[in-house]
């Protein structure tokens, strides 16, 4: 296991289609959760929640999300192309795991939304962060489902939850590629008063 500065300067994301079995079995995946869920929150509200898509289930979020592209694309008067239906269709069965972060982030008399959206946001970069340690990789992603209301609402989550980001886990196939990273100079300023 390398240290932490060397995993954090080389930490990739790997494409969903790159990821296979195997997935993290459920003690595994508990220890995950339990560490994506050490993250700083401001009051103590844990504003998130996980929801686990494996198997089957996988098919049948792809099924959803197949009949959700194609009502969206029936409301704008078209057809779904061939590929665009696969792709609907495939969204949630690429790696053997996905995982659903919700956030739960509300009203609250002392703790802003927005800090709460925060936490959760540190949520995810822990459940990658815990992947990675158990040996797996995940890839974040949202698309048109994460804000769908149908889609979502089939899914469990109520009126006011959103989804943070469906992880795709499993067993890296092939090595990931370095892309350009920010350079930190232009990121950075400091503040004299």
């Amino acid at each position: 296991m390398m240290d932490l500065k060397s995993y954090m300067a080389t930490r990739r994301t790997i494409p969903s289609v790159q990821l296979a079995q195997p997935a993290p079995d459920d003690a595994t995946l508990g220890e995950m959760l339990a560490l994506a869920s050490r993250t700083p929150d401001h009051g103590k509200l844990a504003p998130w929640r996980f929801i686990v898509v494996r198997g089957e289930s996988q098919h049948k979020l792809g099924a959803l999300s197949l009949e959700r592209a194609i009502a969206t694309a029936a409301d704008a008067g078209r057809e779904l192309t061939q590929p665009e239906k696969d792709k609907a269709a495939n969204a949630f069965s690429n790696a053997p795991l996905v995982v659903v972060v919700v956030s739960t982030a509300g009203e609250h008399p002392k703790i802003p939304q927005w800090e709460q959206e925060l936490a959760v946001g540190a949520t995810c970069m822990n459940l990658i962060h815990a992947a990675n340690a158990h040996g797996f990789k995940a890839q974040w992603l949202t698309g048109w489902q994460s804000t769908d209301q149908p889609f979502t609402e089939k899914l469990g989550l109520s009126g006011s939850e959103k989804v943070a980001g469906f992880f795709h886990i499993g067993t890296p196939q092939e090595e990931p590629f370095e892309r350009p990273r920010p350079n930190v100079d232009d990121l950075t300023s400091v503040w004299v008063g």
